[in-house]
């Protein structure tokens, strides 16, 4: 009985493409606490409140990914960073005197609501995000940090942290259709000009493997699903 059940499930898998996420590549960079998010693709010479400037504030722009052609991506993050140079958190940032804190929109990019100093990014397509209107914010007091997926939209900032959950769970960052270019900062109300530290942060694709022929993988499974059937049916003869 288990070898017919395993032949079907191969031929089930075979039609739907089981475990077919395929690894990309993984780059790892310096995220500066200093790093804004909302001057993601805003050319040199963009000025923001609080003195920040592009590009001596702007957010890290990530490079050696291929964003347009990924499914998701994971993050592991470590080190800290201060918003005062004073206090400092690690990725997953801290409570701002003892809760969330939320932020508007600014340069076509959602605000959020989210902890005091944690990583965060952005999606962009090839366009300058003040082209199109903001995007609704996120609220991660609401949705929380221990999500398992998250499906951010163009524009809209999102929480990164240290890219997992509390139980170690590895968090998938799905990209949205369309995307080209992922920008990461850390989180503020204003003035990132005078923010401290940074994470090192790895980032690693996945996309969607090419899924085998349906048709000449069903008959492989098909004809180990007469075989099992009928070695059983000759084994109580």
């Amino acid at each position: 009985m288990k070898s017919i059940f395993f032949c079907l499930l191969f031929v089930v898998g075979s039609f739907f493409g089981f475990g077919n996420d395929a690894k990309g590549a993984t780059v790892s960079v310096f995220v500066p606490g200093s790093a804004n998010p909302y001057l993601a693709g805003m050319p040199n010479g963009t000025t923001a409140p609080g003195g920040d400037s592009a590009p001596a504030q702007s957010p890290l722009l990530v490079s050696g990914l291929n964003i347009s052609q990924a499914n998701y991506l994971s993050f592991s993050a470590s080190g800290t960073a201060s918003y005062n140079s004073a206090s400092y958190y690690g990725p997953d940032g801290g409570l701002f005197y003892g809760s969330f804190f939320s932020r508007g929109s600014e340069n076509g990019i959602s605000g959020l609501r989210v902890t005091i100093s944690s990583l965060i990014g952005v999606f962009l397509d090839s366009q300058l995000p003040t082209t199109t209107p903001a995007p609704s914010d996120l609220d991660f007091e609401v949705l929380t940090r221990d999500f398992l997926t998250l499906s951010p939209e163009l524009k809209q900032v999102f929480f990164i942290g240290d890219g997992r959950t509390s139980s170690s769970v590895i968090q998938k960052f799905y990209v949205p259709n369309g995307a080209t270019r992922l920008f990461l900062g850390t989180a503020d109300g204003t003035q990132w000009v005078n923010n401290g530290g940074g994470f090192n942060t790895d980032i690693t694709s996945y996309s969607q493997a090419a899924v085998p022929e349906p048709t000449s993988m069903a008959i492989f499974g098909l004809s180990a699903l007469g075989l099992a059937y009928h070695s059983r049916r000759k084994g109580k003869a």
